[in-house]
């Protein structure tokens, strides 16, 4: 079978440490932090008080009030960052095979905020009451729905929910797609908008939150004092092209995507396998893929939530897939300055990754102050710098076991 390439041209972003992509990228350039107390709710009850939480997002921006008032959050997050990867790859519907063009955008939880809501106006007011837009609004898939009926690309719309997995599952899904023929053109990626009162009260009571009070030292991936991950939210979308579509209209190029893994532990609800087992055969699937061998692979985007278990089995299971090399390439966290957007987590770091081989630039894992035997990789502490890197991988693992790995090459006109 005939493997097509693919590339990516198009990046779009709404994180805690910035409103779009190239903003984003430069504050994950300069160790920027979003670590900050709650403001969308009254959280000074709680055990947990600090998420990454986007600032300043006006939904206005990118479209008319009325869409944005039957649009819930995570959906407006897409909606924002699709519009800005396409502008930025200038990719112009009307000039397309609408029908080769499809859309998977990823959300863990969806409207979960809007449930909250209705479910008390329903409690108080009756059941009757409930708003019509409730389901349509809510529904996971929504984004990636909204996403479609605005770019109006026709190909396959679809969802992944597979938690912290679902941004890298998108992007991967896509990236096979097109190159096995299916499509010319995806826009993927994921959105997540939890800072809620039930999603932060859950996720405390599992114990999963850090409970730390001082930003710098609440999302600390790698570090031996990391006792849980700071919630965050956001989205990510990538335009991804066949490279001869692309080039037939002179579009810029960032990056190459040349290999996907996917694979499940089988194992627990919530806890990855200790040994990292899964996520290392998603790795290994991702290089063999590519064609491409562990040595030439220079960064690692990691999963690196700043629990204790996913650092740990994450370290060791790079060291299963790259043997003595592990200790040559750079791993790092960029969940130390976003948190942990959940469904939009892969494609932000997707983003991330791409940019890192586009601008010769890796990332730094911030507020590292504590080395842990478990973690004794490069994790690039504190400082990124620059390093001219040809391949580069990003992890995600998420509940259910859910594992996936996305290998990208720089681009090589």
């Amino acid at each position: 079978m005939n493997r097509r390439r693919v590339v990516i041209t198009g990046l779009g972003a709404v994180t805690p440490i910035g409103l779009t992509a190239p903003a984003s990228w430069q504050a994950a350039k300069d160790g920027v932090c979003g670590v900050a107390p709650i403001t969308q709710f009254d959280a000074s009850g709680l055990k947990v008080r600090l998420a990454a939480e986007v600032k300043d997002f006006d939904p206005l921006v990118c479209m008319t009030r009325p869409e944005s008032k039957h649009m819930e959050r995570f959906t407006q997050f897409a909606m924002c960052a699709a519009k800005e990867a396409l502008a930025d790859a200038a990719f112009d519907p009307a000039q397309a095979d609408l029908d080769r063009c499809g859309v998977i955008v990823s959300s863990g939880i969806g409207g979960i905020g809007l449930t909250e809501r209705e479910h008390d106006k329903g409690k108080e007011k009756g059941w009757d009451r409930v708003s019509p837009f409730y389901i349509p609004m809510g529904i996971c898939n929504m984004a990636a729905g909204q996403v479609a009926i605005a770019s109006g690309f026709r190909g396959m719309c679809t969802c992944p929910v597979t938690a912290c997995a679902g941004g890298t599952n998108a992007v991967g899904d896509a990236f096979h797609y097109i190159r096995d023929g299916y499509a010319d053109a995806m826009l993927c990626g994921g959105t997540e908008a939890a800072i809620t009162p039930l999603a932060i009260g859950g996720f405390s009571s599992m114990k999963a939150l850090t409970q730390n009070p001082d930003p710098d030292r609440a999302s600390i991936p790698f570090d031996r004092e990391r006792a849980g991950f700071v919630m965050g939210e956001g989205a990510g979308v990538l335009l991804l092209e066949e490279l001869e579509h692309a080039q037939a209209r002179n579009a810029k190029i960032y990056a190459e995507v040349v290999g996907y893994g996917a694979t499940c532990d089988a194992y627990h609800m919530t806890a990855p396998l200790p040994d990292g087992s899964g996520g290392a055969k998603a790795m290994a699937l991702a290089l063999a893929d590519g064609g491409t061998a562990p040595e030439e692979v220079g960064y690692v985007n990691a999963h690196g939530t700043s629990t204790h278990l996913n650092d740990a089995g994450e370290t060791a299971a790079v060291k299963s897939v790259f043997g003595a090399h592990a200790y040559e390439l750079a791993m790092s966290s960029t969940k130390s300055m976003t948190g942990h957007m959940l469904g939009a987590a892969g494609a932000v770091e997707a983003i991330f990754t791409a940019l890192s081989l586009h601008d010769g630039f890796l990332p730094a894992t911030i507020h590292y102050q504590v080395p842990d035997p478990e973690c004794d990789l490069d994790v690039v502490p504190n400082q990124g710098r620059k390093a001219d890197v040809r391949y580069a991988m990003s992890n995600s693992l998420g509940f259910g076991g859910h594992n996936g790995s996305l290998l990208l090459k720089k681009w090589e006109a």
